[in-house]
């Protein structure tokens, strides 16, 4: 089980830092003309953010239930990415915040 957590931390650590670096560092590749630039960066930062959070704690030792805090706070946002899309109508891409909420699901279950 502990390495079936590890692996879907640093898959989702991974995703979660290359899409926050692509939304606050790449605006013009990755902006949504649905949020302000302000947002998009805060965004951006919250997913590198969080990203390090489900790998750095635990791998160091050092406040390790900091990860589960990271999953939790990734959570949400996955959540409203999900009813962000749905809002504009973009029906297909509502899978993919889920499928990654049902991941950090799994380890905010699995590293409580």
């Amino acid at each position: 089980m502990n390495i079936a957590l590890w692996i879907v931390q640093i898959i989702l650590g991974l995703f979660f830092v290359m899409l926050g670096s692509m939304k606050a560092f790449q605006l013009k590749k990755a902006h949504d003309s649905g949020t302000s630039k302000g947002l998009e960066i805060f965004i951006g930062i919250s997913e590198i953010l969080g990203g390090l959070g489900l790998i750095l704690p635990l791998a160091t030792g050092i406040v390790p239930s900091l990860t589960s805090f990271a999953a939790i706070g990734l959570g949400v946002i996955m959540v409203l990415a999900a009813g962000h899309h749905a809002k504009k109508g973009e029906y297909k891409a509502i899978s993919m915040p889920l499928i990654f909420l049902a991941l950090l699901i799994f380890v905010i279950i699995g590293r409580w």
